[in-house]
């Protein structure tokens, strides 16, 4: 199997996990009460798609030189790199702001079982970080260790809800918008 092969297959790979997750994500976000985790799903959902740009950016490169580029088209890699840090950026600041909009409005406190999802989802995503950056690296691919960050980030986030929720829980009373805060 060629390196592109094996940067295609990591790219599915991550499409595919980070769709699941966000469905998981969602779903417990709203049966548990916990802002933090439907946030989660929006960053996976953004996951998503910058996976899918990745996807497009490796099968575009693999094409072969032409009469517009005589080089080949190798050199969208780097293009899809900054798109794909661009939507980190972008989902990072629409996660902050309907935070401190949710920050301003009383809730419940999430339910306990939500840390057991979270937690499954802390290691999912560790792993698929450590997956796909390795296969970034044996392809030599910048956008597909762009998406493996992505996976970290999203390893981040999940850490954070998964706090915010436990103070949530274990503090009572007056603490539920720790959810928001994470």
């Amino acid at each position: 199997m060629s390196n592109e092969q094996k940067a295609i297959k990591a790219t599915y790979f991550s499409i595919f996990g980070s769709l699941g997750l966000a469905i998981i994500k969602a779903i417990s976000g709203f049966l548990g009460n916990s802002y933090a985790l439907i946030a989660d799903a929006i960053e996976s959902t953004t996951d998503v798609f910058s996976s899918i740009l990745v996807l497009i950016g490796l099968k575009y490169a693999k094409r072969p030189a032409d009469e517009n580029h005589p080089y080949g088209h190798g050199r969208i890699e780097p293009l899809i790199t900054f798109i794909v840090v661009a939507f980190l950026v972008t989902s990072a600041t629409v996660i902050a702001y309907e935070s401190i909009q949710n920050i301003q409005t009383p809730h419940k406190t999430p339910k306990a079982w939500t840390l057991i999802v979270l937690g499954v989802i802390i290691l999912w995503k560790e792993i698929s970080y450590r997956f796909v950056l390795k296969k970034g690296k044996e392809s030599n691919s910048s956008s597909l260790k762009a998406d493996a960050w992505h996976h970290r980030s999203d390893a981040i986030t999940s850490l954070m809800a998964f706090i915010g929720i436990s103070i949530a829980i274990f503090m009572g009373k007056g603490y539920e918008t720790a959810d928001d805060w994470a």
